[in-house]
């Protein structure tokens, strides 16, 4: 799909991968509709890129209708769910209220926004993009999360199968070198993988849509991981276990 003029709502752009993509997208043209929590650092993306700003919080249904309430019969082209909270620690210590946070946020909000903007992505026959992480395939001591972004990621793949008018591109990043990992109260104290930019994934995400990609994993080599869990999901908890 074209996106240089169509209308692109991005979620998560206060910071982090929902910036670098409204910068990405701004560069391609796009007319922007930016969501975020954090006021002052949402105009500072908006200052930006000249997109619109809408401060939200997705984990609520004031969130959900100030979102579509803004973007009501401009005929939006693209929605990019690039907003997401973590959580870190064994799945026993994980309290339900966290668990319904991530719920809400991660996945609930990327359902009920779907399904409110669809009938206008149609009539563009627009472009879907769903920012889930490797984390999908499962990750010890991420156990919830995991959980919500594997959600997404079948939330994704039923839409792609049961809306052919519209593209829809699933994106799978590794650790991302952004405040997520402070956000969620644990750093990232990994050797490896490296984190990547934001950038990054920013590209693959305008990348994706570009070319109707079904599914962008970034980096790239992390790609063979999922093809283990796909063919042989004991042996990939097994080196999972042992290599973390």
């Amino acid at each position: 799909m074209r996106i240089a003029d169509g209308i692109a709502v991005v979620t998560g752009a206060s910071s982090g991968i929902g910036a670098a993509v409204a910068v990405r997208l701004a560069a391609e043209g796009a007319r922007l509709v930016l969501v975020g929590r954090d006021p002052e650092r949402l105009k500072t993306v908006g200052a930006r890129t000249g997109g619109r700003t809408v401060v939200a919080d997705l984990g609520t249904g004031e969130g959900i209708d100030a979102v579509c309430g803004a973007v009501a019969g401009t005929g939006v082209s693209l929605l990019v769910h690039a907003a997401g909270l973590g959580a870190a620690g064994p799945v026993e210590d994980t309290d339900a209220g966290t668990t319904a946070e991530l719920l809400a946020v991660n996945l609930a909000a990327p359902i009920d926004l779907t399904r409110r903007l669809l009938p206008g992505l149609r009539e563009t026959g627009g472009h879907l993009v769903f920012v889930a992480s490797i984390a999908a395939l499962g990750v010890a001591n991420e156990a919830v999360y995991s959980a919500t972004k594997a959600g997404l990621r079948g939330f994704a793949d039923a839409v792609r199968i049961e809306v052919p008018g519209v593209g829809v591109t699933t994106v799978l990043p590794g650790a991302v070198d952004t405040d997520f990992f402070r956000r969620r109260g644990v750093p990232y104290d990994r050797r490896f993988p490296r984190p990547v930019g934001a950038e990054r994934v920013a590209d693959a995400v305008v990348h994706g849509v570009l070319n109707n990609r079904t599914e962008v994993v970034v980096p790239r080599w992390l790609g063979l991981g999922s093809r283990v869990h796909g063919a042989a999901p004991a042996l990939f908890a097994r080196l999972s276990r042992t290599f973390g």
